[in-house]
């Protein structure tokens, strides 16, 4: 275990200097989100009924969700170009645990996200978005928000093991981004015609996005969080498992 712990800090410490070395990764990981966010607020939320005087303050937990799925496309397409490069060959020769290899661009992953977020929460605060969250609220946002990302850079390395171009290996995440549109995210589900809002009130995004948007209203969160972690950790543990079996399946390969 110790190995493993060092071995994995010391490969993130090399992809994070990767990350470090090219921050228009973050920035443009940031674009996108804002610029969904710029549009929905300034242009489109004036015929948005939401039931709330501050669209942006509605919007921004679904943006923040937006924000991760557009993350996580980079930590597929960096496993892979390290696999094509011959680097995890390289690593592999030395006397490290071999899954540390995979842990470290997890935990890049989670780290370039978590900047990310803070870039959007930034923009949200200026475009007006407020909330009378508490220290605890805020730390429960945060834990949903790193479980999630978790969740979602373990499917990102699924699909950097298994692609065979570049493009495929950061494709996968599109599905993703848009999975917050038939959601809570954007406007109430009650507003959707039936087999639509069947569909957005039973998938993942809209008991997450909904626990995040009354936590920062400091609203009860009832059984809601708790379908939204359950949500999270269902996708975190079958995708780790894929990832780990295509992993060593790869690993005995080379």
């Amino acid at each position: 275990m110790t190995s493993f712990v060092a071995d994995t800090a010391v490969l993130t410490g090399r992809s994070l200097k990767h990350i470090t070395r090219s921050l228009d990764t973050i920035i443009t990981t940031a674009v996108t989100p804002i610029a969904l966010m710029l549009l929905f607020v300034y242009v489109l939320g004036g015929a948005i009924n939401v039931g709330t005087d501050s669209y942006v303050t509605y919007l921004l937990p679904g943006i923040l969700l937006i924000t991760i799925a557009s993350g996580i496309a980079y930590t597929s397409y960096r496993l892979f170009l390290d696999l094509q490069g011959g680097i995890f060959e390289r690593f592999h020769s030395m006397p490290i645990a071999r899954s540390s290899v995979l842990w470290a661009h997890v935990l890049t992953s989670l780290v370039a996200n978590l900047a990310s977020l803070v870039i959007v929460v930034l923009v949200g605060l200026l475009m007006g978005f407020r909330t009378s969250a508490g220290i605890g609220a805020w730390l429960a946002v945060v834990g949903i928000l790193v479980l999630f990302t978790l969740a979602l850079t373990w499917l990102a390395v699924i699909a950097g093991l298994a692609a065979k171009t570049v493009d495929g290996a950061s494709a996968f995440a599109y599905p993703l981004i848009f999975l917050p549109f038939i959601s809570s995210a954007f406007v109430p589900t009650q507003t959707m015609p039936g087999p639509v809002r069947w569909f957005a009130e039973n998938q993942p995004v809209t008991a997450i996005v909904d626990t995040i948007r009354r936590l920062f209203a400091q609203q009860s969160v009832g059984d809601t969080i708790w379908v939204a972690l359950g949500w999270c950790v269902v996708i975190l543990l079958v995708a780790f498992m894929i990832a780990m079996r295509l992993y060593h399946r790869r690993v005995s390969r080379a």
